[in-house]
């Protein structure tokens, strides 16, 4: 490993092993608001370019993204999701440990998905932090901004949109919340993740599609 990669994955958590790029989304997903210090995020104006880098190098010829993330800004998430989705290169994403909130969409973004069999992901409705103010367009906002989650997921994933809302609207699964913890078979069951996986297996994957 040259020191230049060593460094790019001590900063940003991933680096390039040969013709395959590895990403890491951790902890939280950083938008426009810094987060505390220690807060292990992951900051969405590093990814963005990072991602652009990767679809334009001749060298790269498939990313492998490693999730385990609790959630974070939507609109950072989003955009995430959406240039994964976008690339043309090979992309396997692999939920790790938790691939919980606006980590669902990152996880379907990929041309192929994986959970491992202990890793779970959390459906909710839309939260915000803060002063809300109590008038129907407010509603309507957050109406859309959910809206454009679950148009995202289903139509990145072979789960319906009938069992995608059932899950973020369930009453019976989180204690004083609203939504659904789903685990490896279930996620795959569900529709929501292609299969069950491993390293070995999203490796497998991008040289079999490398390959052609």
């Amino acid at each position: 490993m040259d020191e230049r990669n060593a460094e790019e994955i001590k900063e940003m958590g991933g680096g390039q092993a040969g013709e395959i790029h590895c990403l890491t989304i951790v902890g939280q997903i950083e938008g426009h608001q810094l987060l505390p210090e220690d807060a292990k995020a992951t900051k969405y104006e590093h990814i963005l370019p990072t991602l652009a880098a990767i679809e334009e190098s001749p060298e790269i010829r498939g990313l492998l993204i490693l999730l385990n993330t609790m959630g974070g800004d939507v609109e950072a998430g989003l955009a995430i999701a959406e240039l994964i989705a976008g690339m043309k290169k090979p992309t396997v994403s692999l939920v790790l440990g938790g691939g919980h909130s606006i980590g669902v969409p990152l996880a379907v973004a990929a041309r192929r998905s994986m959970i491992a069999p202990s890793a779970a992901m959390t459906i909710h409705p839309v939260r915000v932090n803060g002063v809300v103010i109590g008038v129907p367009q407010t509603y309507n906002y957050f109406s859309r901004i959910q809206e454009r989650i679950v148009s995202f997921v289903t139509g990145h994933s072979a789960i319906s949109r009938e069992e995608y809302l059932r899950l973020m609207t369930n009453t019976d699964e989180l204690a004083n919340d609203v939504g659904s913890v789903i685990y490896g078979e279930e996620a795959v069951q569900s529709g929501l993740i292609d299969c069950l996986g491993t390293l070995s297996d999203a490796l497998d994957y991008l040289h079999r599609e490398i390959k052609g």
